[in-house]
């Protein structure tokens, strides 16, 4: 009797861990749950409110994502420069819902696999093609943000900022932060977080070829060339 009601129990238990790994997963998929024309529900409301509170919408917030929503969504998409669907995907809800970070320390200590997750995909997203020096490159001018006071405290934080609603970093803006890096973009997210610095105390860099980075060279002290991209202090 004993011995069955030892394996009930177990069972019970196995049941109970494999619940609540199955809701932790839905759980995250939901913070950026696709909403459109006709969706329904407590998402809704949340975007809706949103969308009241930075006056897109002139309408209750009822869950029912009608007509009205989509317009607001549409005139929310077109203000900040993103793709003009009338969908409530992942980059418009990253950019709708955004809030202020912490500024970073000054003081950096360690890294774990999450910096290496995020820091190896932006490396590949902005220097695929480029030389492994700049790949190292960008890698260390987002270590060199992480360690200034001025930006976010931590690497994902430094790699998703916006500014006045615009993100700092294009793949965000254009989803391809979350394309899977090559073993050389992962390398040199690495070297970055062991220290080495191709580019000094560099914290800005833009390929001239692609867009004129106005502000950063009125501002800024150019440090060095490599490959498509400039690097600046």
């Amino acid at each position: 009797m004993k011995a069955k009601l030892r394996r009930v129990v177990s069972i019970l238990l196995v049941i109970a861990f494999i619940s609540i790994q199955i809701t932790g997963v839905f759980a995250n998929e939901s913070s950026y749950m696709t909403l459109k024309f006709r969706s329904r529900g407590n998402a809704v409301v949340r975007l809706q409110q949103e969308l009241i509170n930075l006056g897109h919408l002139k309408d209750k917030a009822d869950g029912i994502y009608g007509v009205r929503t989509e317009r607001a969504v549409i005139n929310f998409q077109i203000a900040n420069r993103i793709r003009i669907d009338g969908i409530a995907g992942r980059q418009t809800q990253s950019l709708l819902f955004a809030k202020p970070v912490s500024r970073g320390s000054g003081r950096v200590s360690a890294y774990n696999s999450t910096d290496l997750y995020w820091l190896s995909r932006i490396i590949h997203a902005e220097a695929e093609a480029e030389p492994y020096k700049g790949k190292v490159a960008v890698g260390n001018v987002v270590m060199n943000r992480l360690k200034s006071t001025n930006f976010p405290n931590t690497v994902k934080g430094v790699i998703f900022e916006y500014y006045k609603r615009i993100p700092q970093f294009s793949p965000v803006e254009d989803g391809t932060i979350y394309n899977n890096p090559n073993q050389d973009s992962i390398n040199a997210a690495k070297d970055a977080l062991k220290g080495i610095r191709p580019v000094g105390v560099s914290e800005y860099f833009f390929n001239p070829d692609k867009a004129a980075g106005k502000w950063i060279v009125e501002n800024k002290t150019y440090v060095m060339r490599i490959g498509n991209h400039v690097f600046y202090k």
